[in-house]
C-alpha cells in the first residue's frame, strides 16, 4: 500500500532525475495545479468517483511538488505547512476543540467563519 511517504519520495526522485520536473517552478507549475483543480471539479459535477480518485491524486502530486520545491528553497517545510494546517482547524473548529457549541451544521459553518474573520483582522 502507497502512502504519502512513499509519494514524496517519488517526486524527491523526480526532482533530481528528470528534466522537466527539474526546471520546474512553484509559479511555473501554478496553471497545472489549477488545471487538475478545475478537472476534479468537473469530475465531482459527474459524480465520477474513478476520475475523483485520479484527479485528488493529481492535485495532491502538484501540492507535494510544490511543497519539494518550497524545502529545496529553504521557503517552508511540508510539515510545517501541515502544522500550520493543524492549528488552523483546531482554532476554526471551537465547537469540537473548544468550549463553544454547534447543534446544526449552519452553527459549525457561523463558527468557522467567524474564527476565520478574527484571524484576518488581527
Amino acid at each position: 500500500m502507497t502512502d504519502i511517504s512513499d509519494i514524496r519520495e517519488l517526486v524527491h526522485k523526480l526532482r533530481k532525475e528528470c528534466p522537466w520536473d527539474r526546471e520546474q517552478t512553484i509559479k511555473s507549475l501554478k496553471q497545472d495545479l489549477l488545471d487538475e483543480a478545475k478537472e476534479l471539479a468537473e469530475a465531482i459535477d459527474k459524480d465520477d468517483t474513478e476520475n475523483i480518485r485520479e484527479e485528488i491524486g493529481n492535485v495532491l502530486f502538484g501540492l507535494l511538488l510544490m511543497t519539494e520545491i518550497a524545502e529545496e528553497q529553504g521557503m517552508f517545510t511540508l510539515e510545517e505547512s501541515l502544522n500550520e494546517l493543524k492549528e488552523k482547524m483546531i482554532r476554526r473548529h471551537p465547537h469540537v476543540f473548544g468550549d463553544a457549541e454547534a447543534k446544526t451544521a449552519e452553527d459549525a459553518k457561523k463558527l468557522f467563519y467567524e474564527a476565520k474573520k478574527n484571524e484576518k483582522s488581527s
